[in-house]
């Protein structure tokens, strides 16, 4: 068997191209192993391929193309539907004329999930005859056609009509191509020929595409056997638009709730939806996050299992069943009282639930242990589940998450957890128990999924950057993570002094020394439930703000990886250095004062010493973590917090921070170093030449490297799954990301009032691009509502230059700025526009809730803030709001979404 490889592509110097496949003469699918292609022509790159008769055992091939830049980056194109199959073509001989698939051409992202099984329908009617010894394949994709629609081809010469359209060739569906096959072996080459639209119900042609003609020249195209990739057909740029909306699973409220949302709470949800036109659903992660029983385990983003799901989310009714007595009586009542509550009572809640859940499997486990539908999910998820389920019952036998504190099992052994998950173990219900809650999830959020599928409607879950410090991903397998670094995020609007999320910091070079496999498999997970998700804080994949396990706050964060400022460039800039100077707290008597007035004896006295005519810590004081545990010992009142944060403030009053283990040779700056004390006392010459460094370190020297970073990780993650992919892109980006990003088709995240442009205010729905999701606000941030009274001058400026309202404006937010704001979004020409629940009932005064401050979901600023949001009124009376359900449904029609 002959290959002959030609794909159109004009390179640059040093590039070249390689062809790689499902097959050992195309290197199996191993990048490194692909074969080189040849220069050809302006337009093709070509290589010849033999497959012996001894290796040709094959059915199909899948192929693709490899782009290796000068300097050794490498490129794959996009996609895994571009296959030869030899049970339809058993030539000796086979030449292949394709298009590169770049991964960030728009209509790709309409061969994902949520289009393909959800939101496009195909007109699959028209099957096509194939010509008598057909010599040519023509391919082609067109996601956006309407069901009347399919694609044809016409062009010069006989065979075509002399470009007729009344009778153009007829192309039918084929996966994801749109083909014809047909006998040119007659024909004079070169050929030009254009596809166009056809409509069959009329049963006339529609239009050509739009782009000048194609061509298949004698030196690629004659030869029997051939097919040709086109790639897209040309038409204007895809206006498919949508709009969804976002709300916690837990923040639902139902009728038969239990003073929480469960996943069967979904499908009401859907069914409002549909009333609106509501295409998406998007959900926070449901992962499981029970470490301590308590309130702190109510923070969606500290899962103790990347793969479980939260037993919050249970509906214990269902599986219970109508005629158990044991659990109803009680049940019912607890169910009245929690349900009636404003916000989430988490930990009633799950110590209610978990106890019916006991009762329930007691009952249940012979039975349930025997179901078929039951052993093949433990058989498919067991790579995960029974460490999941012993770190359970671990936790719970010790009374602590930590495993660090555990008597036994404190370093994960998987013989040992086998072993201790034997059905013969006298303690085996209560590792079962898991695995019966897991099915249980499992086959209610399938079903609330199926349900809003059959309805027209995706869903969109939320992959959090981090994991538990003690949970069972870092139990199983602590080389993946960088346990001695906290994942945080550097100071914004939102938090003055950076965010500290405690999570460990992933080790990236261990990850990828088996193809990133939990990452894969945690994608995998995902697609059982989604369609489109959510990457939280996708920066994290170029660089992650990384903090010490000595600190406590944000602000004494670094990025990593990242290029150090060695001493060197410190000397060459005539930078006086001093160890001490730049990369200590520098505490002068003035400083104090500033900081704590009249307490500034008793701060002295009991936190400090004098040191060379500065104060320095005493060393049982002398890191942030150090004051945290100190304080945590005394009355918590207003002076102590008041010293606490004051003395973190001098501990963040550095100019530089050391690499570890460089040996005062390698030096980080300073998030915000030109606002502490410390540089305010220094000289104007030294001053300015350690901004121009701070410059040079944060906004040019990282950028390449943080590039490389992110293409050597997210483009194989993405290529696992075929969900959407949508990155929370907010916060210090670097210029490199909004160019990675649109390089892979990964839509974007524009938020009004976090503009990515420094140079303005606001950011103006109407200038989103197309492959994004514009929103008004996160649950990160308050409502449209709370917003409005925060800050009354920056919401004036809003008022003149965005609503474009002349005057004053209104204290409150009223209604129709609500949906001025609202229908601005519904405008944009992004691909979606998501809202918030609070957003959208903010448009209706005599709906939406009464305090808009209650409807804040979270304050990053706050690490021990509660996640405890509940809509405030059921989804059954959401339902019966019919004046305002058909007033959102005719904005979102009018707006073409």
């Amino acid at each position: 068997m002959t290959l002959n490889f030609y794909v159109r592509f004009s390179t640059t110097y040093g590039q070249a191209l390689y062809v790689s496949g499902s097959h050992s003469v195309l290197g199996n699918d191993v990048v490194q192993n692909a074969i080189a292609m040849q220069y050809f022509n302006e337009e093709f790159w070509f290589v010849q391929v033999e497959i012996p008769a001894a290796n040709f055992n094959v059915l199909d091939i899948e192929y693709r193309y490899v782009l290796r830049e000068q300097d050794g980056n490498e490129v794959i194109e996009w996609g895994n539907d571009r296959i030869i199959d030899f049970k339809k073509n058993a030539a000796k001989e086979i030449t292949l004329i394709d298009t590169w698939n770049h991964a960030g051409q728009i209509e790709n992202a309409f061969f994902t999930k949520p289009f393909q099984d959800v939101l496009l329908q195909y007109n699959d009617t028209i099957k096509q005859k194939a010509s008598k010894n057909y010599t040519h394949e023509f391919k082609v994709k067109a996601p956006l056609l309407k069901s009347t629609e399919v694609i044809c081809i016409t062009g010069s010469g006989k065979f075509w009509g002399d470009w007729d359209t009344k009778s153009p060739v007829l192309m039918a569906k084929e996966n994801n191509w749109w083909v014809a096959k047909v006998n040119l072996s007659t024909t004079n080459f070169p050929i030009v020929y254009k596809y166009g639209i056809y409509n069959t119900e009329l049963q006339q042609f529609v239009q050509f595409e739009n782009a000048g003609n194609r061509t298949l020249s004698s030196d690629s195209g004659k030869g029997k056997n051939t097919i040709i990739h086109d790639g897209f057909v040309q038409l204007p740029t895809p206006n498919w638009k949508g709009a969804g909306i976002a709300i916690p699973v837990f923040s639902l409220r139902s009728n038969n709730g239990f003073g929480t949302g469960e996943f069967t709470d979904i499908h009401q949800l859907v069914d409002w939806a549909k009333v609106c036109g509501i295409k998406l659903i998007q959900l926070l992660p449901i992962n499981d996050t029970t470490a301590t029983y308590t309130y702190l385990d109510s923070y969606p983003y500290a899962a103790i299992s990347a793969f479980a799901l939260h037993p919050l989310y249970l509906n214990i009714n269902s599986i219970a069943g109508t005629k158990n007595k044991v659990i109803n009586a009680q049940w019912k009542k607890q169910q009245a009282v929690l349900n009636d509550l404003p916000t989430v009572d988490y930990e009633a809640i799950i110590k209610s639930k978990l106890a019916a859940i006991s009762i329930i499997f007691q009952q249940q486990k012979k039975q349930f242990e025997l179901d078929a539908e039951y052993v093949a999910f433990f058989e498919t998820n067991k790579h995960w589940l029974v460490p999941y389920a012993v770190f359970c019952y671990l936790r719970d036998t010790y009374k602590t998450a930590d495993y660090n504190q555990w008597k036994t099992n404190s370093v994960y052994h998987q013989e040992a957890i086998t072993t201790l998950a034997n059905t013969t173990q006298k303690h085996y219900d209560q590792i079962a128990i898991h695995y019966f809650i897991q099915y249980h999830l499992h086959v209610q959020l399938k079903a609330a999924t199926a349900y809003a599928h059959k309805n027209g409607i995706v869903v969109k879950g939320d992959l959090p950057i981090g994991i538990y410090r003690f949970g069972c991903d870092a139990w199983m397998a602590p080389a993946l993570y960088n346990m001695n670094a906290q994942a945080g995020a550097p100071p914004d609007d939102f938090a003055v002094n950076g965010q500290n999320w405690g999570f460990p910091t992933y080790n990236w070079v261990t990850m990828q020394q088996d193809g990133f496999a939990w990452w894969r498999q945690r994608f995998e997970q995902m697609s059982a439930y989604f369609d489109a998700f959510r990457i939280d804080h996708i920066l994290g994949f170029f660089r992650i703000w990384s903090i010490p396990l000595h600190a406590v706050q944000g602000i004494l964060g670094k990025f990593v990886p990242a290029i150090p400022i060695h001493i060197n460039e410190l000397h060459q800039n005539n930078i006086s250095f001093d160890y001490y100077r730049y990369c200590k707290p520098y505490i002068t008597d003035a400083f104090l004062h500033q900081i704590f007035g009249n307490a500034l004896n008793e701060v002295k006295e009991t936190f400090l010493f004098w040191n060379d005519g500065v104060f320095a810590f005493k060393e049982a004081f002398d890191t942030q973590r150090k004051i945290e545990h100190y304080f945590i010992g005394l009355e918590q009142n207003e002076h102590h917090q008041f010293l606490q944060n004051g003395l973190y403030n001098l501990h963040s009053n550095v100019i530089f921070i050391e690499e570890e283990g460089s040996q005062y040779q390698k030096f980080h700056c300073r998030i915000n170093m030109e606002s502490t004390a410390s540089f305010a006392a220094l000289d104007t010459y030294t001053k300015e030449k350690l901004s121009a460094l701070y410059i040079d370190y944060f906004f040019r020297r990282q950028d390449a490297f943080w590039k490389k970073q992110a293409m050597n990780k997210l483009p194989q993650l993405k290529r696992t799954t075929n969900m959407l992919v949508c990155g929370e892109d907010l916060g210090m980006v670097p210029d490199c990301v909004p160019d990675v990003m649109k390089q892979l088709g990964m839509l974007s995240l524009e938020i009004q009032r976090m503009p990515k442009d420094p140079t303005t205010e606001f950011f103006h729905p109407a200038d989103a691009p197309y492959l994004s999701v514009v929103t008004p606000s996160t649950h990160d941030m308050s409502t449209v509502r709370g917003w409005w009274e925060e800050d009354t001058s920056k919401t004036q400026r809003f008022y003149n230059q965005i609503l474009g309202q002349m005057g004053n404006s209104p204290y409150h937010c009223s209604g129709w700025i609500n949906r001025d704001i609202v229908l601005q979004h519904l405008y944009s020409p992004a691909m979606w526009s998501i809202f918030q629940l609070q957003d959208v009932l903010g448009m209706d005064e005599n709906i939406r809730s009464n305090n808009p401050n209650a409807e804040r979901i979270n304050i990053p600023a706050d690490p021990k803030h509660f996640w405890r949001y509940r809509m405030h009124f059921t989804l059954e009376e959401l339902l019966q709001k019919n004046q305002f359900n058909q007033q959102l449904k005719t904005y979102i029609a009018d707006s073409g979404r």
